[in-house]
């Protein structure tokens, strides 16, 4: 949700939020004000006040769900830890859950579902052919590919006898 609802933001603080704009002159009303003003930007010592009913309603049940986890974890760190600290493992460790879930799941992927000739689907990974340079041994590196049904062959040729 955006900061101000879609309401476009207006400052309350007036021509005197300006240090230039208090020194050309300020009406006692507007002194009075600005006191008041500044008095009202002071936090309780409470502050910011964390409502568990406000925070449920306004996130997502799944959302709750898949944060619990580390919720639950990092609510026990947070004595040893201090509230800034166990938050900001908590943010790093669920970023690097995510990465780490990710990169296991390419694996699983491409492992598991390779494009051959046993299925219609999975990516089809090339592997280009190593550079070789002049005077290095094995300069020109010709194909492996010796007939024309070795190209865009995807294991048909090495399956087992059934």
């Amino acid at each position: 949700m955006a900061q101000t609802a879609g309401v476009k933001p207006m400052s309350i603080a007036g021509r005197v939020a300006s240090e230039r704009e208090r020194c050309l002159g300020m009406t006692d009303v507007e002194r009075a004000w600005r006191k008041q003003w500044l008095k009202d930007q002071v936090l309780a010592p409470n502050e910011p006040v964390h409502v568990e009913a406000y925070w449920k309603e306004r996130t997502n049940i799944i959302r709750r769900i898949y944060r619990a986890p580390l919720d639950n974890l990092f609510k026990g760190l947070t004595p040893v830890l201090g509230a800034s600290r166990a938050a900001d493992y908590r943010y790093i460790t669920g970023k690097l859950g995510l990465i780490f879930f990710g990169i296991f799941a390419g694996h699983y992927y491409f492992k598991y579902n390779a494009n051959d000739w046993t299925r219609k689907g999975g990516w089809r990974v090339h592997k280009s052919k190593p550079m070789v340079l002049p005077g290095q041994p094995g300069f020109p590196k010709k194909s492996d590919r010796t007939k024309g049904s070795d190209y865009a062959n995807t294991g048909f040729k090495h399956a087992p006898d059934v």
